[in-house]
């Protein structure tokens, strides 16, 4: 086997050679393709690719003189996808070493349209067949062995960006979840097709995409974890606290949001809403206040709304006194809600971003 480690160009750079590829990254479907390298280059040129487009990674195949790559991305706000194709047996793995422990913590969803895939973590290993998609963390090791020629598509993303704990998310890594009955087979499809469009990738409604990968994600994982728990009673729990999130996810403008009205509109007690959330390590204002940050963000990321101004931003999600909206903000992202959309603005399309 042949190996090699190596992190390659960042996004955003003019378009330019980097080890045999042929990089555009100003196009929305970035294309990353080792098929014009000369024979001894092709697989540390998809090796940088590869690294660049995800986390560094280490890629083991048999014969590098017959190696054929490609991977193409989109960026839809905080998520990314990418279309991978190799024409070989392929190793992938994300060793300890690879791991830089102060970079951002990333999940990642791979879903094979053709060929196999196994993939493991955490002592768990799942063939996965087309159509079939597992979650699994990259901030410890993994490995992914697709057989022949194969082609996925790979979705990355923020881990706080799925609406589950943590203690859920360790019960799904490395998991089969079926792509072809069920829940599954609607959200696989979605996806499929956003893979088969990434060249349309456009400003204009990548926040709205986003939202819908990471909504039809969620979804899944949170059907995957009511099967596995069983029982009438656990699924009824577990659809409740679905409703209670999508109810407050729509109402999240409300400024009068409350515990009070939350539970009054699902006919539970306060103390039983609170325990429903305790059960999954978070609290229900603590939920209705991530939340509400979370899309003044992307709010203040979007360039459409540059001149909207921030007190505005925050009133449209329920914070209505701008000095504590400030304040709440500055503690999660460090910087003042204004601070931050000036470095987004001022952020150069060339800067490195460290994803080890």
């Amino acid at each position: 086997m042949t190996s090699a480690e190596q992190v390659a160009a960042k996004p955003g750079m003019a378009r330019r050679r980097v080890g045999g590829i042929m990089v555009n990254p100003s196009r929305p479907g970035q294309r990353c393709a080792a098929t014009s390298a000369r024979r001894n280059e092709r697989f540390e040129a998809f090796q940088h690719a590869i690294s660049q487009t995800f986390v560094p990674l280490a890629l083991c195949v048999d014969d590098v003189g017959t190696f054929r790559g490609q991977v193409r991305s989109a960026s839809l706000g905080t998520v990314q996808l990418s279309d991978v194709r190799v024409g070989n047996d392929v190793l992938v793995r994300r060793t300890a070493k690879l791991i830089n422990h102060s970079a951002p913590d990333y999940l990642k969803v791979a879903m094979p349209l053709n060929g196999k895939c196994v993939v493991t973590q955490d002592g768990h290993e799942e063939t996965l067949a087309p159509r079939d998609f597992a979650v699994y963390d990259t901030t410890r090791p993994y490995s992914l062995a697709f057989s022949g020629a194969y082609r996925a598509l790979v979705i990355m993303f923020p881990r706080d960006q799925v609406r589950l704990s943590s203690a859920e998310l360790t019960r799904l890594t490395a998991r089969r979840l079926n792509g072809r009955d069920g829940l599954g087979a609607p959200v696989s499809a979605f996806l499929a097709e956003m893979g088969n469009r990434l060249d349309d990738a456009n400003t204009a409604g990548t926040l709205y995409l986003a939202d819908a990968v990471l909504d039809m994600l969620a979804a899944s994982f949170a059907a995957q974890l009511s099967d596995e728990t069983g029982g009438n009673a656990a699924r009824g729990t577990r659809g409740l606290a679905l409703r209670i999130r999508a109810f407050i996810e729509s109402r999240l403008g409300d400024p009068g949001l409350d515990v009070s009205t939350i539970a009054a509109a699902h006919h539970v007690s306060v103390r039983y809403l609170q325990k429903l959330f305790e059960s999954q390590g978070q609290t229900v204002t603590g939920w209705i206040r991530d939340r509400r940050i979370e899309h003044c963000r992307r709010d203040l990321e979007d360039h459409r709304l540059a001149e909207v101004p921030v007190s505005s931003i925050a009133a449209r999600w329920g914070l209505v006194n701008a000095s504590h909206f400030s304040r709440l903000f500055k503690a999660v992202h460090g910087s003042s809600p204004a601070e931050y959309r000036a470095q987004v603005s001022l952020r150069s399309p060339s800067a490195s971003t460290d994803r080890g």
